[in-house]
């Protein structure tokens, strides 16, 4: 699955895979699909998005691209980088390896598709307007309980929602502990409701699009054929920037966590893929 360079001394220089998770979930909440690519790729994160003060939500992600770049600056040793993220974290990939010295190999998108053309125009009317709740899920994030007496009960929450009675029981089991962190009360969201929210009023609808143009590295997109996300947005500006990279997963928008081990084989051949056209100074040791 993955390549090696080489260090001054001689030995390997494992690959990096730097994932970069959905709004509201946690990195955590990805072990199950992470766990495989641990075999083949150094894999590292930022844990959250949005929670640090220091990179703060605000129109055009600006503050949570910065976030992800300074965790690439951390440690920069001449191996390839290959940039993972889903939805949220997807657009906050592209808007990374668009950065100028980004040594960036490559970027997997997870169900994040560009918002161009008309969605976007449509999506800053809304904002305009005060229409956009209608359009983003701002009040179910608003009015969703927040704590509860203990693990048990979030996991048994959750497993009743729709959605999340078709995750993979051990990611849910995960979930129920990663996405949430112990209070008074017993157990409350590790992602606040409001943080979230503020994510997704200030999606970016041209930021993402110009960004992606400057980025010399491959990009590959994986989608969930039931993907309602993919439905909404289409498909046009996506595949005019990744061409023939296009995967599909029996899955919703939250495939990575419905199909774990799944997606984690469908990165590591997109990312097999893509190195052959991966830019020579971002392989290069």
């Amino acid at each position: 699955m993955a390549g090696a360079g080489s260090t001054p001394d001689g030995g390997a220089l494992a690959e990096r895979l730097v994932f970069s998770h959905a709004n509201g979930f946690p990195a955590a909440t990805y072990a199950r699909m992470l766990a495989p690519l641990r075999r083949g790729f150094e894999v590292s994160h930022v844990d959250v998005f949005g929670h640090d003060p220091r990179y703060p939500v605000a129109r055009g992600w600006h503050g949570l691209s910065r976030q992800l770049q300074d965790h690439l600056e951390v440690r920069r040793d001449g191996g390839a980088v290959w940039l993972v993220g889903h939805s949220l974290g997807g657009y906050l990939s592209l808007l990374a390896a668009a950065q100028p010295g980004a040594q960036v190999a490559g970027v997997v998108l997870l169900d994040s598709p560009l918002i161009g053309g008309m969605t976007g125009h449509l999506l800053r009317w809304s904002r305009r307007t005060g229409l956009d709740r209608h359009l983003l899920p701002l009040q179910q994030t608003l009015q969703r309980r927040a704590r509860w007496p203990d693990v048990d009960a979030v996991r048994a929450h959750f497993a009743a929602k729709p959605a999340f009675a078709r995750w993979d029981p051990r990611v849910l089991d995960d979930y129920a502990w990663s996405a949430t962190v112990p209070d008074a009360d017993g157990r409350r969201l590790l992602f606040d409701r409001e943080v979230e929210c503020s994510v997704y009023r200030t999606l970016p609808t041209r930021t993402v699009c110009r960004a992606a143009r400057r980025i010399s590295a491959p990009v590959a997109f994986i989608g969930g054929r039931n993907s309602r996300e993919v439905r909404q947005i289409g498909l046009g500006a996506t595949r005019t920037l990744v061409g023939a990279r296009v995967a599909w997963l029996d899955g919703s928008h939250l495939f990575p966590m419905e199909r774990p081990e799944a997606a984690a084989a469908a990165v590591g051949a997109a990312i097999d893929a893509m190195r052959a056209v991966a830019p020579r100074d971002a392989r290069a040791a």
